[in-house]
């Protein structure tokens, strides 16, 4: 494995390409981008979030030139890493998408509630799926070799890859430079906790030198440990208390809405958070006060981290 721990992040882009690998790093409500590149065509991990499409679609199209998009690749199924498949597939029509098998015939039929797009209030247009990213076994595009391990916890169903011969991680939104995503299957009383904590016990047995997240730039060298430090500490203190945990999935999905409006009246984003059996539920694990008193105080904590502002009668995303 090459050490390049003492890269600056210029050098460390530079290193990723020169292996044909092209990391763009999107804000949210996308994931971010990783396209494959190969001298007969390239392969792209996850598309981000409806909205942000044409951008992927011209971001995907400057890097490849002359080259035809010949994969599309998804890590999991949450909107924000697939939104863009459809767009995508428009494009360039014999690109074959391949998607972890855990929610194959979701897709299939486009159960929306399945794919969590309904209950999150989330955008994506529908696709179809050619074949699937199965963990244990390995895909090799551009002379890279990739393995393919189920990556249980954020969601039951994801999986990282993890190119051995040069120690390069994506790890979706298993691991990032602070932390790790929202734990669904806890949210929906399920166990998420100790899947998020036998995940990252494989990413420590991996061992990786690069790590490209889902959200966030790509680190690598100690900032990988420093990463792990943070992502563990993070997971204890959701275990030692859940309500903390629940609350902090209220306020990303509400941001996450938010990002997408940019500004709406606070009558219709009660609305959008009342008419959700997903936010109800979630809120009302922790008891049972009234909606717009949930929302208020949600919106309360979410101003004061400075994540939105409240200007009379509107919310407004900062």
């Amino acid at each position: 494995m090459n050490s390049t721990s003492a890269l600056r992040p210029k050098e460390a882009d530079t290193w990723l390409k020169s292996l044909g690998i092209v990391v763009f790093e999107r804000g949210w409500l996308s994931s971010n981008n990783v396209l494959l590149l190969a001298e007969d065509g390239a392969a792209i991990v996850d598309t981000g979030y409806a909205s942000h499409a044409d951008l992927t679609v011209e971001l995907v199209r400057r890097a490849l030139g002359p080259r035809p998009l010949r994969h599309i690749l998804n890590t999991h199924l949450h909107s924000d890493h697939c939104g863009g498949n459809a767009a995508l597939h428009a494009a360039w029509p014999d690109a074959r998408i391949s998607i972890p098998p855990g929610l194959a015939d979701a897709v299939r039929a486009w159960d929306r509630v399945a794919l969590t797009h309904e209950p999150t209030g989330q955008e994506c247009p529908r696709f179809a799926a050619h074949g699937l990213l199965t963990p244990g076994e390995t895909f090799a595009h551009g002379g890279l070799y990739w393995d393919v391990h189920a990556a249980d916890g954020h969601d039951p169903h994801a999986v990282v890859l993890f190119e051995r011969a040069h120690g390069v991680l994506m790890s979706a939104d298993a691991l990032w430079g602070n932390g790790f995503g929202v734990v669904f299957p806890e949210l929906e009383g399920e166990s998420g906790f100790a899947e998020v904590s036998a995940t990252l016990d494989l990413i420590e047995r991996l061992k990786p030198e690069w790590v490209i997240p889902g959200h966030g730039p790509v680190f690598h060298g100690a900032a990988v440990g420093e990463a792990m430090r943070k992502a563990r500490s993070r997971l204890a203190q959701f275990e030692a208390d859940p309500r903390r945990h629940r609350r902090h999935a209220l306020k990303v999905l509400i941001k996450f809405k938010l990002l997408e409006w940019q500004r709406v009246s606070q009558t219709d984003l009660l609305a959008w958070f009342a008419q959700s059996r997903y936010f109800t539920s979630i809120a009302n694990a922790d008891g049972t006060a009234p909606m717009d008193e949930v929302l208020a105080g949600l919106l309360n904590e979410l101003e004061q981290s400075n994540a939105l502002r409240q200007e009379d009668a509107f919310v407004v995303n900062i």
